[in-house]
Order: C-alpha cells, then structure tokens, then sequence
C-alpha cells in the first residue's frame, strides 16, 4: 500500500517529470530514499537527446551501484512517478535496490498512450515484477493518477 509518507517523495516525482516535460522531455521521475527517508539521489528523464536508456530509474540504479553498499541498496526505496520499464525493473534487480512505489502503472500508462494515438513502446511494457519476481513493489497512487495523466498528454499532444 501506498502511504502518506510515500506519497510525499512520489509528489517530489511528479515535480521531476513536469521538469522533464518542461524541457522537451516525456514525463517520468525519480527518488532514491535511505531506510532513514534521506533522499540519495533523484533524476528525471533525459531521452530527449537521442538515448533512450536515460531514464531516472536506470540512473538510479546506476547511482547507488556507485555509492552504496550491497546492505544499503537492499534497504533503499526507489519512488517514480510511472512504473518500471523491462530495462529499469531490470537493473533495480542486478543492483539488488529494494521497495519500489509509483504513482502510474505501465498498465495505465499503455492505455492513456494507445487512448493519444500515440505508438507503442519498442518494448514490451511488463509490471516489475515478471522482470524481478521478488521484488516489493507498491502502486499505482489514485492520488497521483490525473497529474500523471495531465503531464502525458501535455508531453504527446501538447496541452
């Protein structure tokens, strides 16, 4: 379940993914949090100059493979503002990150995209866990869900 608690670093998300949507890029965000609610790390999505590897989670993944230790990685949570991808719920997985909570699911995502016209994925859009099967995992955020919404289709239909 989502908390209060969760629901303060995914609005930090949701602040991230209007950046990115404010500087040409598609909306999605991130926070890396300690088992102490220090923030570690956060990124938004950056695959606007042509790599569509950029996104926050993945930096995340990155981040604390660099930074923290195997035990700290463990006990970590990654906030987003939507879903991991295959490619992000997969290096969460190699890194060994812990708890992961969003605010949109791939599932609702799919279908506000497909409701745009927008094209799918290259990717198969899969929920985190038939990429990590033990991972804990908690979403969507009803709380979020219009905000999310909104950001997509100012992103991909420019309102």
């Amino acid at each position: 379940m989502v908390n209060d608690t969760d629901l303060q670093y995914l609005r930090r998300c949701v602040e991230l993914a209007e950046e990115a949507v404010s500087t040409g890029d598609e909306p999605f965000g991130s926070v890396l949090v300690d088992a102490d609610g220090e923030v570690l790390a956060e990124d938004r999505n950056r695959v606007a100059g042509g790599d569509s590897t950029r996104h926050p989670e993945f930096e995340l993944a990155r981040w604390a493979a660099e930074h923290l230790e195997p035990d700290r990685r463990a006990i970590a949570t990654v906030y987003t503002s939507g879903e991991h991808c295959p490619m992000c719920a997969a290096a969460h997985g190699w890194v060994g990150l812990g708890r992961i909570v969003y605010a949109a699911s791939s599932e609702q995502l799919v279908r506000w995209l497909d409701e745009m016209g927008v094209a799918p994925a290259p990717v198969r859009p899969l929920p985190i866990r038939e990429v990590v099967p033990d991972a804990v995992v908690d979403g969507p955020a009803p709380e979020l869900e219009q905000e999310i919404r909104l950001l997509h289709r100012r992103c991909h239909l420019g309102e």
